[in-house]
């Protein structure tokens, strides 16, 4: 990594985000096609607030090509941002995209069940929190209850008599 790469990471884990913002879009600016450069701008941005500004960076960063491990959180930044827009359709492509290409990324579903609460997709939504949850947690109780909360994830709305 290089060293003014190194420079705003460590500007933003210090919480001197505009600075690392800054310092970034002026590497984007020597290095336009380099898609990590991109990536990181586009986290800059929204570590501000800024998530119009940062989609286009997400999208080339993308398109440019990143590493797997990357690539993923570029997607999930990418849907995250999308839905905090209002953008909640291209949210939710951008968030099974990234859950087809990277199907244990659980994290991602998180989000991907934000954006189906926000398109009003609620027992969707539900559903893959409660699986989400079971297949993620360490806590006791919750593995206690492991089988009843799948069972129960796609059945909310069901009344037995």
């Amino acid at each position: 990594m290089d060293k003014q790469l190194e420079q705003v990471l460590t500007l933003r884990e210090n919480g001197q985000l505009k600075e690392a913002n800054q310092l970034m879009v002026a590497l984007v600016k020597e290095e336009p096609e380099n898609a990590y450069y991109q990536f990181q701008c586009a986290w800059t941005y929204d570590s501000l607030g800024q998530e119009k500004e940062a989609v286009s960076h997400y999208e080339k960063a993308i398109q440019l090509g990143l590493e797997p491990a990357i690539l993923v959180d570029a997607y999930l930044g990418l849907g995250s941002t999308y839905r905090t827009l209002g953008l909640y359709e291209q949210a939710k492509r951008t968030l099974e995209q990234a859950m087809y290409k990277f199907p244990e990324a659980e994290h991602v579903k998180v989000f991907y069940a934000m954006t189906l609460y926000n398109l009003g997709e609620h027992a969707k939504s539900m559903e893959i929190l409660l699986n989400t949850l079971v297949i993620t947690t360490n806590h006791q109780g919750i593995k206690d209850y492991k089988k009843a909360i799948h069972y129960y994830s796609d059945k909310l709305d069901q009344i037995w008599s």
